[in-house]
């Protein structure tokens, strides 16, 4: 419920608590014109882009301020008054404050001024910028100035290509000096390692002495800059952004499970980039460098075809030697170690924790997934694992107890514990990888099924690829316990399907009566087998798996 409202334009604008008028605005969907200002971070009113005019309280004269103005018949300035313009994102709301922008001529003056001194220095050099085509110098002068440059001097050169640390370039020529990049050092990565030397037009943004930009959030810094002036070197020159699509996604980086949206190029299947999508409950407006620069997984070191005996097979012919494989399986379902995935969607863990419990007869299950690694009070958590709690929740939800890890695996198979293995995931989380790889390759029959290879697939007797989180709708629970979906952004790499379709081929293979023929078949087992927050996922088209022999 709102705190009260603010007449905007003549509309009425509901604000909370707390509210600037910018972010009021923002909120209702209105776009104010501004560059300094950041929802995430403090508001300095420095760029003077988001001036409005406020209507004076009821009883008192307007604020207004003495000017000089082009008197054309005089042919010289006069003396002029206009009313006293506000930065909106510093002026708070009040229940019936009126508030003009668009409809107000003096604060459409003032844009087009602001704009304009901008622009005086600005090199054009909009052709070879990383920033053109979402550049807000670009929109903002087409809805607000659309004049030509007049300052006929020689504009003010700066330093060009600096390397800031090992992720970002800064362009000093195209800085607008918004100050988004300090406060991001400041009030996010708490490293105040950026700050502001000279003054006027000879303003440019600089590293502490002895220091580079190097915290595990440098890449928001480019992230927030308006403009062109710092570039990331991981995207530099690498694309333009009007070839680019965007789909909505969930960083896969660690259990903080952030938003994000994943830049691709449809004409070569290619991630190019990973933004952060706001989300005040999970990432608010931010991500880490190491998930900002995670999206290469998506392509990289992938298990793209099955494997049979660690040659090139069909999906067709891995059916046929996994069902020869386990031949033996039913004899003792206790034999049989079924291993989930931190890293795999709550779809496909949840098939193969079904057909683990309903038809191999297991009862309890192990859990694979990265290592864990460094973890700050910001958004990096230590377990690099984008779903270990909806594979658990899985595992409960289906009476298979709490997944072990892969250590008591390890110790199971050494000691001759199981003949068979069934895998889900590409990592593992051991202190001896190489002796886990051996003592799976000497099971009777371990059949794998993986995004990319590594130790899971080079143990396996039969692997099959798996689709990525890029690849397939899938729903992912962080560690606050919050479901999310990642939605498809790319065609599946060579002959990759969804991890939970190459599970229900497997367990037809092996004579198992699976009726699911669809996501949404899929869909309403988990509602009916688990919690409610497993699913919500529209249905994806994607093709379906082959059968063995087909």
């Amino acid at each position: 419920m709102s705190d009260g409202s603010i007449i905007f334009d003549g509309r009425d604008v509901p604000f909370n608590k707390g509210d600037t008028v910018i972010k009021a605005a923002h909120r209702a969907g209105i776009d104010i014109p501004h560059y300094c200002w950041h929802p995430g971070l403090s508001a300095p009113a420095n760029c003077r882009m988001c001036l409005v005019e406020v209507g004076p309280p009821p009883g008192r004269p307007p604020m207004m301020l003495d000017v000089l103005k082009w008197d054309a018949e005089a042919n010289d300035y006069v003396v002029d008054q206009k009313p006293k313009l506000f930065p909106s994102c510093q002026m708070s709301c009040a229940d019936g404050m009126e508030v003009k922008a668009d409809t107000s001529e003096h604060v459409r003056q003032a844009r087009h001024a602001v704009q304009e001194l901008l622009l005086l220095n600005h090199p054009v050099d909009c052709p070879i910028c990383d920033q053109a085509g979402e550049c807000d110098l670009q929109d903002y002068w087409l809805e607000h100035q659309r004049s030509p440059k007049r300052m006929a001097d020689e504009p003010v050169h700066k330093p060009k290509a600096i390397v800031f640390g090992e992720t970002i370039v800064y362009d000093a020529e195209r800085c607008i000096m918004c100050t988004r990049c300090i406060r991001v050092c400041d009030e996010v990565a708490s490293d105040p390692v950026l700050d502001m030397r000279q003054r006027g037009n000879r303003n440019e943004i600089v590293v502490a002495p002895g220091r580079k930009l190097d915290h595990n959030y440098s890449l928001m810094t480019e992230h927030v800059c308006p403009v062109g002036a710092l570039t990331s070197s991981h995207f530099r020159f690498k694309a333009r952004v009007w070839f680019l699509r965007s789909e909505r996604t969930v960083c896969q980086g660690c259990a903080t499970g952030c938003n994000a949206y994943l830049d691709y190029d449809p004409r070569d299947n290619k991630p190019y980039r990973y933004r952060p999508r706001d989300n005040e409950a999970v990432n608010g407006y931010w991500m880490c460098d190491e998930g900002m620069l995670s999206y290469p997984a998506a392509y990289e070191g992938r298990l793209s075809h099955a494997l049979v005996g660690g040659d090139d097979a069909t999906i067709e012919d891995a059916l046929a030697a996994a069902k020869e494989q386990l031949l033996g399986h039913e004899a003792d379902p206790s034999r049989i170690a079924v291993v989930l995935s931190a890293e795999h969607s709550n779809e496909d863990n949840f098939a193969l924790a079904m057909v683990a419990s309903r038809y191999l007869g297991v009862k309890e299950v192990y859990l694979a997934g990265r290592p864990a690694g460094e973890a700050d009070d910001v958004l990096m958590h230590a377990d690099k694992n984008p779903n270990r709690a909806g594979a658990q929740a899985v595992a409960a939800k289906l009476d298979l107890g709490t997944p072990k890890s892969l250590a008591v695996l390890f110790e199971a198979l050494r000691s001759d514990g199981y003949d068979y293995v069934l895998s889900l995931g590409s990592h593992v989380d051991v202190d001896a990888p190489a002796e886990l790889k051996s003592e799976l390759a000497r099971v009777k029959g371990h059949i794998a099924i993986c995004t990319h290879e590594g130790c899971l697939s080079h143990a396996s007797h039969v692997a099959f690829p798996a689709s990525s989180w890029a690849e397939a709708c899938g729903t992912y629970v962080n560690a606050k316990g919050i479901a999310q979906q990642a939605d498809v952004v790319l065609q599946p790499l060579g002959e990759a399907y969804p991890g939970w379709q190459l599970v229900i081929a497997l367990a037809r293979a092996l004579g198992y009566d699976i009726d699911w023929t669809s996501r949404a078949d899929l869909e309403q087992a988990m509602l009916q087998d688990s919690a409610p927050t497993f699913s919500g996922a529209d249905d994806s088209t994607v093709e379906t798996a082959p059968e063995a022999g087909a």
